[in-house]
C-alpha cells in the first residue's frame, strides 16, 4: 500500500492535460504523476521537466534514453522505475535483443560503444558515493558532445528524484509496467516488490 493514495486522473483536469504525454510514452499515467497531483505545482513542474528531459533531440535516442533510465534505476533499486524504463524503452523501439540483454549491456553485442558509455555513465553517477572519474568522462566524449551529455544527465537525474520518490512513496505498480518487467527483467530476478 503507498504512502499516500493517488487521485483519480480526472481530479484535475490541468494536470490530466499536460499527463497525455504519458499515454504515449507508457500507455497510462503513471500512478506518481496521480499521487504527484495532490500538489498540482509540484504534479506540472515535473511534468514539464520530463517532457523537456526525454524530448528526442537527435543522437540520444528516445529508446537510449530509456534504456539510460533503467539503468540509472537499477542502481537506485527502484523496482517501479524499473519496470516503467523498460515499458517506455519497448514502445521507443529500442530492439528487443537490447531489451533481453539490458542486465549484460556492457558485453553484449547489441550494444554499441557509444550507448556502453551512456550507460556505463548511468551506472556511475546513479551510485552513492557517485562514481564518475576521468577515465568515463573520457569515454564519453569520445562519442557524446557537451548537449548530448547534458541530456544523458538530464535522464539520470529526472530518474533520481523518480526513484527516490516512487521507493519512498511505495508508489503501486501499474499492469502495463509489470507486463514489460516480467517480459525482460523477471528472468534476473525483478519483481514487483513493495509495488504492488
Amino acid at each position: 500500500m503507498p504512502l499516500v493514495k493517488p487521485l483519480s486522473s480526472d481530479s484535475n483536469l490541468e494536470i490530466k492535460d499536460l499527463a497525455k504525454f504519458f499515454n504515449e510514452t507508457l500507455g497510462f499515467c503513471p500512478n506518481s504523476v496521480l499521487t504527484m497531483q495532490i500538489r498540482p505545482d509540484i504534479a506540472s513542474a515535473f511534468i514539464n521537466l520530463n517532457k523537456a528531459v526525454m524530448d528526442n533531440n537527435g543522437k540520444v535516442s528516445s529508446a537510449l534514453k530509456r534504456m539510460i533510465a533503467w539503468v540509472s534505476s537499477n542502481a537506485a533499486g527502484c523496482r517501479y522505475c524499473q519496470a516503467h524504463a523498460i515499458r517506455a524503452a519497448e514502445r521507443y523501439g529500442a530492439e528487443s535483443e537490447q531489451l533481453e540483454h539490458i542486465w549484460e549491456y556492457s558485453t553484449h553485442e547489441a550494444f554499441n560503444d557509444a550507448e556502453r558509455a551512456a550507460l556505463d555513465f548511468a551506472l556511475a553517477a546513479s551510485q552513492i558515493p557517485n562514481a564518475v572519474d576521468k577515465k568515463l568522462e573520457d569515454r564519453l566524449r569520445i562519442h557524446w558532445d557537451d548537449g548530448e551529455i547534458v541530456e544523458i544527465l538530464g535522464v539520470i537525474s529526472l530518474f533520481g528524484f523518480l526513484n527516490r520518490w516512487n521507493d519512498s512513496m511505495g508508489t503501486n505498480i501499474e499492469d502495463g509496467a509489470v507486463n514489460s518487467a516480467e517480459k525482460y527483467l523477471s528472468k534476473n530476478g525483478w519483481n514487483k516488490g513493495k509495488h504492488v
